[in-house]
């Protein structure tokens, strides 16, 4: 018998995210959590157009109706200054708001109302609180820029922020955003908050979480999944972020908190994993210890506080020894959020790590073991607390000689000669990067399968290979050219095979196929929830930063499995999501996405998301596999990254999701891959996907994407170099 969802259900659990998903940066003067019984003044124009999510497929979920901040601060009960917010909805209708023209086209952000000194001394007469919202978007083939507007404030909003503060005893700062935008306002005190809340896209319940949290009905946990800097120039990735021809990824390793806490720490304004609450929280490592193979690590998490209840996250994080290679000072190893504790209340957590999984990728042999996962003697230590920066040293051990632990091949190594940024002494420094030595041509020949002769129909069903009475060889032996020319071919939007505005049908796509019990298989956009271009309401999610900024694994796969409730209903197989880009750059438009510049976070998350979805009988697709970290001409830059980079960070995440969350399906890029369009890259869709982690799943292309060969300019016709790179079905609109 199939589950039915509950609705109810559904909007608690989002909510629940959204609640433990925005992240308190500041909260002087005990602005936060405002009191219910007081009026609040609430400015911006965004609290009647709550950004949901981002644009482009990601953020397209035709929904009922969108909650704001407004709104849920309405609906809980709370006082809400309503002439000024009459005020600002007769400004609103006079100045509609502008959804662009076209695909990829709706503003960075609106149109400020101006506000003036007369609108904000009436309304401080009323209220003694103010909630300042700021909103922006971006999305797909839209990067964010270094513009008024984007990542840094209009001269209006600077101008209302100049206004509140003048009028306002207590002044909060709402960013409802889908990424990092510029913070330098509060370096100065006539725009400085008392608090200051990233609230991210929380989807369609958004308002109603951010509320819960602003009343104090909930205290804020959620952390930082990214770092924040104060300015996108001190990121090591804006050297090489931008170019519409190629984007060489020359810090390595050294992404985000890597780069920071390794070379950088006075660049930093807020750390990775930072985020307050209301309540206080002592962390105490009780007992670590080597155990064999096995460092076994209990820590004591107390509410300190003497009001309100509250949850923590512990953070655990190791520094490897410098070695040959190099190491960032600060790899998150493992991450556990507390239950509810209330004032004295305490919880005991504990970690269990394999030494193995503190290893590191030697892709110069320069650790003596060339092409391995190794552990370079020397100490290891370990560091427990509440954000990166903070966290306490609270184990060590040495590991006398270096160790190999496992032999791999060469592959993606990059072809174009490129330095790469090493520490030498805490300083950076660089060395160039090995190049890839591979005959891909050749190992290709080499490992070509034998072909199957064709039998004709001896009718032979799927079904039959299901239940064991032939095989698969068997079967396929059947088909017709024009049935293996089919069965890699998706049917575009809107296909009358599968629910209707769905983005694709696969599988059963011919009345052959069909009649050989062949499913037609549909797949929805994205990962904020089902896209139904034909008009059907769907549920937008809380999107892929703010379901990070929960680090709460339990809670998002509850969702989830919610979600495959409602994708299920809808005979959809296949969301296309999750997301699982790295956040290398704070300009990237698909940011909102993504969940972290964190390669374990990202693969916890996307595979919590996976296994609920998997509960309902349905899947999530992972993508974009991989180093998709530009929209800015996604359709032709080629990125180039080492082997141990992408080993290491880009492709980790992907590796946690196939291994950890079972995924059945991964959709490649339609970017090039150190000279080779991923649709077709044997060495990442074979070589590493298929012969190194052992995935026997289903890859699609993106949709309309280009293929190529080594050498050879990109085209969307060379079917050929995509099968044989058992990338296996290639999606069209």
């Amino acid at each position: 018998m199939s589950k039915i969802l509950d609705w109810n259900k559904y909007v608690e659990a989002a909510v629940n995210v959204v609640s433990e998903g925005v992240v308190l940066l500041k909260n002087d003067n005990c602005a936060l959590p405002l009191d219910r019984n007081e009026s609040a003044a609430v400015f911006g124009r965004i609290q009647l157009h709550y950004y949901k999510s981002g644009t482009g497929s990601g953020g397209m979920v035709n929904v009922a109706k969108v909650i704001g901040i407004t709104d849920g601060l309405i609906d809980a009960g709370a006082k809400v200054n309503r002439k000024l917010l009459d005020i600002y909805k007769k400004w609103d209708d006079e100045n509609p708001y502008d959804l662009g023209e076209g695909w990829g086209s709706e503003p960075w952000s609106q149109n400020e109302m101006p506000l003036s000194d007369d609108v904000a001394e009436e309304a401080a007469q009323e209220s003694a609180s103010a909630v300042v919202i700021i909103g922006r978007t971006a999305g797909e083939e839209q990067d964010s820029k270094l513009e008024k507007g984007s990542y840094y404030l209009t001269d209006t909003e600077t101008e209302m922020l100049k206004t509140v503060r003048k009028h306002f005893g207590r002044m909060i700062v709402l960013l409802n955003v889908g990424g990092i935008i510029d913070l330098s306002f509060l370096d100065d005190k006539e725009t400085s908050p008392d608090a200051l809340m990233i609230v991210w896209h929380g989807g369609m319940i958004g308002g109603t979480g951010t509320a819960k949290v602003l009343l104090g009905d909930v205290s804020p946990s959620g952390k930082l999944p990214d770092t924040i800097a104060y300015k996108v120039s001190d990121h090591a990735s804006d050297r090489n972020f931008g170019s519409p021809d190629k984007c060489v990824y020359a810090e390595d390793i050294y992404v985000g908190y890597r780069y920071f806490e390794t070379f950088a720490k006075d660049k930093v304004r807020y750390p990775f994993g930072y985020g307050m609450s209301y309540t206080d929280f002592s962390t105490v490592c009780d007992k670590a210890e080597l155990s064999g193979n096995c460092i076994e690590i209990s820590v004591t998490v107390t509410n300190i506080g003497d009001k309100y209840s509250g949850k923590q996250v512990v953070q655990l994080y190791y520094e490897a020894p410098q070695g040959n290679l190099g190491k960032p000072a600060r790899v998150l190893k493992m991450f556990s959020k507390t239950d509810y504790l209330a004032p004295g209340a305490s919880q005991s957590i504990k970690f269990s790590i394999h030494t193995d999984s503190l290893c590191s990728y030697d892709d110069s042999g320069k650790s003596g073991y060339k092409n391995c996962f190794v552990l370079e003697a020397g100490e290891y230590n370990f560091y427990v607390g509440s954000d990166v920066r903070t966290a306490a040293k609270c184990f060590s051990f040495t590991l006398d000689e270096t160790r190999k632990l496992s032999q791999h091949k060469q592959l993606l190594a990059p072809h174009t000669a490129f330095d790469r940024i090493v520490p030498d002494n805490g300083k950076e420094s660089s060395e160039p990067v090995p190049l890839n030595e591979n005959d891909v041509d050749m190992i290709i020949s080499e490992h070509l399968p034998a072909e199957i002769p064709q039998t004709g129909d001896k009718g032979i069903k799927l079904a039959d290979v299901k239940s064991g009475k032939n095989t698969m060889e068997e079967f396929i032996a059947q088909l017709s050219d024009n049935d293996l020319a089919c069965i890699i071919r998706g049917e575009g939007m809107g296909s009358p095979k599968v629910t209707p505005g769905t983005t694709s049908a696969f599988a059963g796509v011919s009345k052959s196929l069909i009649a050989y019990g062949i499913p037609s298989c549909c797949t929805s956009d994205g990962p904020s929830g089902m896209r139904l271009d034909c008009g059907t309401k769907a549920f937008s999610l809380p999107n892929g930063t703010l379901i990070a900024s929960t680090f709460n694994t339990v809670l998002v796969n509850h969702l989830f499995s919610l979600a495959g409730l409602e994708i299920a209903a809808n005979k959809v197989d296949c969301l296309l999501g999750p997301g699982m880009n790295i956040h290398r750059h704070p300009l990237n438009g698909r940011n909102f996405e993504y969940f972290s510049e964190d390669p374990y976070l990202c693969g916890e998350m996307a595979a919590a998301e996976l296994r609920g979805l998997q509960t309902a009988g349905v899947t999530g697709t992972v993508k974009h596999f991989c180093a998709n970290n530009q929209e800015l001409n996604r359709h032709f830059l080629d990125s180039i990254v080492s082997e141990r980079a992408l080993r290491e960070i880009y492709l980790e995440g992907f590796r946690i999701a196939v291994q950890k969350g079972n995924a059945k399906t991964i959709m490649t890029t339609y970017g090039s891959l150190n000279g080779v369009w991923t649709a077709g890259n044997y060495e990442l869709n074979t070589m590493l996907l298929r012969d190194d982690w052992g995935y026997d799943g289903l890859t699609m292309t993106d949709w309309w994407a280009n293929i190529n060969r080594r050498g050879e300019k990109p085209n969307k016709s060379d079917f050929a170099a995509m099968a044989r790179a058992q990338n296996d079905i290639y999606m069209v609109c």
